[in-house]
């Protein structure tokens, strides 16, 4: 016997509408049909082609998917592609320059040290830019810096790096540097 009598057969879930979505994503629109479900940071990686940001935990508790929406850092694991409908996005992959030239703040994290394996620093990129966009006069201090980063979380350094990349990345933009 195949089934209980008088039972009708499970009918399959129907798969999810699709919604339009349109961001711009480091100064390109890009427009797709998604499932209301899919997570930001998978739009960014699947669909618009944008690998540099990461997905850690799922959570929002890492960082590792830190990207700037409407000139704040959020977490792009943590929203729903439909939500940021209509939304100016900029990930790792929009920092450098158009002729390939690192960002200061780039440029501060290889000049320092500020990386191991590297995955998460997109993240904590991103999450500093924001904050250094916000704040071009920001506070220095060692409680301060550490603050800004506390969001994000790094496996392999003992964040003393990163520090210092943060310092030497203001240097950099204010072209204070030795050299500028």
């Amino acid at each position: 016997m195949t089934g209980r009598p008088g039972r009708a057969a499970a009918v399959p879930p129907s798969p999810d509408p699709r919604v339009p979505v349109a961001v711009t994503i480091n100064g390109e629109r890009i427009e797709r049909e998604v499932s209301p479900r899919l997570l930001l940071s998978d739009f960014i990686r699947h669909e618009a082609g944008l690998t540099g940001t990461h997905v850690g935990c799922e959570h929002g508790v890492c960082g590792c998917c830190t990207v700037i929406i409407d000139g704040r850092a959020g977490r792009s694991c943590l929203a729903f592609a439909v939500q940021a409908d209509g939304a100016e996005i900029r990930t790792i992959e929009g920092v450098a320059g158009e002729d390939g030239r690192l960002h200061p703040l780039q440029q501060a994290f290889l000049e320092c040290h500020a990386l191991q394996c590297g995955y998460c620093t997109p993240g904590f990129v991103m999450a500093i830019l924001a904050h250094l966009e916000d704040e071009p006069e920001p506070d220095l201090s060692e409680e301060a810096v550490r603050e800004v980063l506390s969001g994000n979380l790094c496996r392999c350094t003992g964040y003393a790096n990163i520090v210092a990349a943060f310092r030497r990345g203001v240097e950099l933009m204010r072209g204070e540097a030795e050299g500028e």
